[in-house]
């Protein structure tokens, strides 16, 4: 067994967090599914890798997410920190009191459960269910109620939990005691600089992660997902320096990820300089903590070249947090596929790969550059597409920010996931047909990587019914891109589209300087020069003058990793 524990910090990972295990749980319902796709029964995908089994304490079996999922206090929306699962009792606290002063509360009321919840709780008490019982096929009997559903979730999301239909083990949920949502007082690495050494939370933290650890026979990394946008992104470098102490031999995956909204509103100078200054400080201590680093989120994802098909609200996480889950969780497809070896050709999936083996691969070899980008196509295009339509290479476009486009590299490392691919209508593709046309692709490309792996699974990327309306009206019920519009239709969701092929790509590669060379020169213009604007407000975080030029060489370092000429990355101080 090669298990992963997964770790989410902060409110817009989390939010991609419960859209990718509403991704996990849809594929273990339809396995279980007697009517549903065969593609979804595979033997390929060892789903153990990312749940674990358990028990309650009056017996029952339980399937939940290896997760540490960490945000503010009240974040939970109307789910109990307990989960649902086991109710091990009250939330109240059982430590012993020995203050003998006054003592204030602060309570608030319970938040009520949406229409989805409820729709949730009603078939639990009707049919005991756990994890991926929930899937299946969209009936007709239920399309009534799955519309109110739908139109309710659109209208609106306040917590993650709005939208999950996963049932989490009461160590999973840690809710940061004492830090209430207020996004606005907790946007800069100032206000989190503590956080995580404060009041013993970074040893409940610690905990919590080594119940889960310790249960693994052979765990092959930590998947890390980060919304570095704020203060949690110290409460990350922090988290993730004890890892790297506790577990040195084990590889971190981290994902720093950012909601359009968090790059929205910067008005004034000084707004301006805090958040320069702040993407600086958290990318350089992130970074320090990990085998390698995936920045995700555009600042303007609704009019992007990745949301071609797609129709999004650049203010709504609930839509953005869906396209990124997406990324992921096909990024993570190869971490769990079983190993065939030479009869990979007539599976359902080929391509394993390992944590580390990626890390490697990208990181660790040619430039060894730890910084890459993240691609989707969504939904990948036809595998025997017309001449006048775009290729899956020309489809894939960046979710990582600040890249360079038509970037010639030749020493560009790649490795790329395509599944549920369609070859004709109606027709999914066998593995062995996509691979022919993918190396058909870079064999006609003008620029092509030095070195390309390649995974695919014929197991599309399911569409449960709390899934956002984003797709547009070319995309039709499994995925497919159609020649002409649908009429009365902009935008179509899960009643719509069931299923869509997928293709995502994480690349090593220089396209990646403008990101690296943006947070070097804001650091060194606003926080190292001589009589830089933000000096004061870098020791307001706790930083001195060492710490910080220490910042700007590991930035320096990564410049030059990738662009040994760059001019930026010279010390000129």
């Amino acid at each position: 067994m090669r298990e992963i524990v997964t770790i989410q910090v902060g409110g817009f990972a989390n939010f991609i967090g419960s859209h990718f295990w509403n991704f996990q749980d849809e594929m273990l319902g339809l396995a279980s599914d007697p009517y549903g796709d065969p593609l979804f029964k595979t033997q390929s995908l060892n789903m153990d890798v990312l749940y674990r089994t358990g028990e309650t304490p009056q017996g029952a079996l339980t399937y939940t997410p290896r997760l540490l999922s960490i945000d503010f206090q009240g974040s939970l929306g109307s789910m109990s920190s307990q989960g649902t699962l086991y109710n091990e009792g009250s939330n109240a606290s059982s430590e012993v009191v020995t203050w003998a002063g006054n003592i204030s509360t602060h309570a608030s009321e319970p938040q009520k459960k949406n229409l989805f919840l409820q729709s949730l709780y009603q078939e639990e008490q009707n049919v005991p269910m756990g994890n991926g019982s929930n899937g299946g096929t969209k009936g007709a009997q239920n399309e009534i109620q799955d519309t109110d559903i739908v139109e309710c979730l659109n209208k609106g999301v306040q917590f993650w939990t709005d939208f999950s239909k996963v049932h989490y083990h009461p160590q999973s949920l840690y809710e940061v005691n004492g830090l209430w949502m207020d996004g606005k007082q907790f946007d800069n690495y100032g206000a989190g600089r503590d956080v995580f050494t404060e009041n013993l939370r970074g040893e409940e933290i610690c905990d919590r992660l080594r119940f889960f650890v310790e249960e693994c026979d052979h765990i092959q990394g930590f998947k890390f997902i980060v919304d570095d946008s704020g203060g949690f992104s110290p409460v990350a470098a922090d988290f993730l320096e004890s890892i790297a102490d506790e577990y040195t031999n084990t590889p971190v995956l981290l994902y720093a990820v950012r909601s359009p909204g968090s790059l929205m509103n910067l008005r004034s100078r000084k707004q301006t300089v805090v958040r320069d200054l702040h993407d600086a400080v958290s990318f350089s201590r992130l970074s320090s903590f990990c085998k390698m680093i995936v920045p995700v989120g555009l600042p303007f994802l609704s009019t992007s070249k990745a949301s071609t098909f797609l129709n999004i609200e650049d203010g709504n996480p609930y839509h953005c947090s869906a396209v990124y889950a997406a990324a992921l969780h096909s990024t993570s497809l190869p971490f769990r596929m079983e190993p065939l070896g030479p009869t990979a050709e007539t599976s359902d999936a080929s391509g394993a790969l390992d944590i580390n083996g990626l890390v490697q691969m990208l990181a660790g070899q040619s430039r060894q550059n730890m910084v890459a980008i993240l691609d989707v196509a969504m939904p990948a295009p036809s595998m025997r597409g017309k001449q006048d339509e775009h290729s899956l290479l020309q489809n894939l476009q960046p979710l990582t920010p600040e890249v360079a486009e038509d970037v010639d590299d030749l020493q560009a490392v790649e490795s790329m996931t395509v599944h549920g691919a369609i070859v004709t209508e109606g027709q999914r593709a066998s593995v062995s047909e996509v691979k022919n046309a993918v190396n058909a692709e870079y064999q006609n490309a003008t620029a092509r990587p030095m070195f390309c792996h390649l995974s695919v699974a014929r197991c599309p990327l399911p569409i449960p019914l709390p899934f956002p309306s984003i797709f547009g009206n070319l995309v039709g019920q499994h995925g497919e891109l159609l020649g002409s519009p649908i009429s009365g239709s902009i935008s179509r969701g899960s009643l719509d589209v069931h299923s869509i092929p997928m293709a995502a790509r994480l690349r090593s590669s220089c396209a990646i300087l403008p990101f690296l060379e943006n947070r070097l020169g804001n650091l060194r213009k606003f926080g190292i020069q001589r009589g830089a604007l933000g000096t004061d407000l870098l020791r307001s975080w706790g930083f001195g003058k060492d710490e910080v030029e220490d910042f700007g060489e590991t930035l320096s370092k990564m410049v030059r990793t990738v662009n040994p000429h760059s001019e930026i990355s010279s010390d000129s101080d």
